[in-house]
């Protein structure tokens, strides 16, 4: 299964995303809003472990491609939170990272709005979440641009060690009658 947009390609990751997907997790800017970079072993376990989810389910998240270039920018997608210290959980998170170089070129609305579709129109899911360090301003505009809205119920990540810069995150949300009656935001 794959979603495509004007530009983009949502798709189900394959061996030749490892290792753009390497060097996004290596790169000290794009990690910049998450505590650690991954090591190469620790990349290649997310790849599988996120494919492994689209598998089981259908969905998750999508590994992202320029349909003019077919090149690996990153992922957007969806996600089930279990996570009981993160509030409104269980949940439907939507999330993104992209390579460093493909940022500002509103790539990462673009999928995410594609994501937001499935979500309501495939998953029938009412409302979807998305959460972020609150030093991450540039995830909190994406979340705003695709229309949602921090629920004011800030929280500690419970991944994030304690005292951590980055510990303190906000939670964003958007309900289907909103995202139906503002598709075109």
């Amino acid at each position: 299964m794959e979603i495509v947009t004007e530009r983009l390609r949502l798709r189900q990751w394959t061996e030749g995303d490892k290792q753009p997907f390497r060097e996004m997790g290596s790169d000290q800017e794009v990690m910049r809003f998450f505590p650690n970079l991954l090591s190469a072993k620790q990349s290649d376990a997310a790849v599988d472990r996120i494919s492994n989810l689209i598998d089981e389910n259908g969905w998750g998240f999508w590994a992202v491609e320029e349909r003019s270039s077919g090149q690996f920018i990153g992922f957007v997608g969806l996600h089930g939170q279990e996570e009981e210290q993160i509030p409104c959980t269980p949940m439907v998170e939507i999330g993104w990272r992209l390579a460093r170089e493909h940022w500002g070129k509103g790539y990462a609305p673009e999928a995410a709005k594609a994501a937001l579709k499935y979500a309501f129109d495939s998953l029938g899911e009412s409302r979807i979440y998305a959460f972020t360090s609150l030093l991450n301003l540039p995830s909190q505009r994406v979340m705003e641009k695709i229309g949602m809205h921090n629920t004011g119920l800030d929280f500690d990540h419970p991944k994030v060690p304690d005292g951590h810069r980055l510990e303190k995150h906000c939670l964003f949300r958007i309900d289907k009658e909103y995202w139906l009656e503002n598709q075109d935001i």
